[in-house]
């Protein structure tokens, strides 16, 4: 009888301890959703409404199908692009161009006090504004903030199909901006097709010198790095051009840069150049194959 009795222990400390083992392999291994457990409930229209959009948006749509089909159809791949000419593939003289952009801070998860907006400026080009602060909220877990962001939505085909952008033919980002002196993250996102790549996302610092006057900012897709959920990862590898999903911009409010930011954006353009012959800038470092992530 005490024989099954200690069976029986052992064999429930056992079901514990693995319980235990799944619930941490799940927790590291599985995401929830996307947001990395950033929820915002939204109010949902009444479904009057939702028919209403639905039919507007469905002219749209159709339209949008008609210039696919007829790009398709004149597509020519040998003038698909042309060495050391920009191909602009955000600009802001179009209409309706800031609800392409979607703007956020840590304010908007009650995580910090910083506030930022997208609109156009005087001269008619984007203005990314507001003002960064370090404060955050005291509640034991967050121990420090102060950002705000912006960037595209998820480019997508006619009839809300997810799609990616393709900028392998290209190995240089151009940016036409004008800033005030602090140096911004670029950010491109490439989902990839595990969820544990759903947070990957490929970083250059935007160096601005501040003044009246404008500036190019040339750089190579080489020089871009590797992060995921804000941490650079010890095994780099280059850009997947060809699954780009969003595009975008970071301020921080580090080392006592709390205060007001202004980023003026008058294009982003993609062009080939053939001297530059760099594949990927930084070291490929071998981590042992027993460690998932760092």
């Amino acid at each position: 009888m005490h024989c099954l009795v200690r069976q029986t222990s052992r064999l429930s400390c056992w079901l514990s301890a693995a319980r235990i083992h799944t619930t941490a392999v799940q927790h590291t291994f599985w995401e929830r959703e996307k947001k990395s457990g950033y929820k915002t409930k939204l109010p949902e229209p009444s479904k009057k409404q939702q028919i209403i959009d639905g039919f507007r948006d469905l002219k749209e749509e159709i339209k949008l199908w008609k210039q696919e089909v007829k790009e398709k159809l004149e597509s020519d791949p040998i003038l698909v692009f042309r060495p050391g000419e920009t191909d602009v593939v955000f600009d802001f003289k179009e209409p309706d161009v800031l609800d392409k952009w979607t703007v956020t801070t840590d304010a908007d998860h009650g995580e910090g006090k910083s506030s930022a907006t997208l609109e156009l400026s005087a001269a008619g080009a984007g203005l990314f504004h507001g003002e960064v602060s370090s404060q955050h909220t005291k509640d034991g877990i967050i121990k420090r903030t102060g950002y705000a962001n912006i960037r595209t939505k998820r480019v997508r085909k006619s009839f809300k199909r997810e799609t990616t952008y393709d900028w392998t033919q290209y190995n240089m980002l151009i940016l036409k901006v004008r800033g005030d002196g602090r140096s911004y993250l670029i950010n491109l996102h490439t989902e990839g097709y595990f969820d544990l790549m759903w947070n990957d996302i490929y970083h250059y610092v935007l160096y601005t010198r501040g003044g009246p006057h404008w500036q190019i900012a040339k750089i190579p897709f080489s020089k871009f790095f590797l992060s995921s959920k804000g941490r650079v990862q010890d095994r780099q590898n280059a850009i997947q051009l060809n699954c780009v999903t969003h595009f975008g911009f970071s301020v921080a409010a580090k080392k006592g840069m709390d205060g007001p930011f202004g980023l003026e954006i008058d294009y982003v353009g993609l062009e080939y150049d053939p001297s530059h012959r760099e594949e990927f800038a930084y070291e490929m470092y071998r981590t042992p194959k027993y460690i998932a992530a760092t």
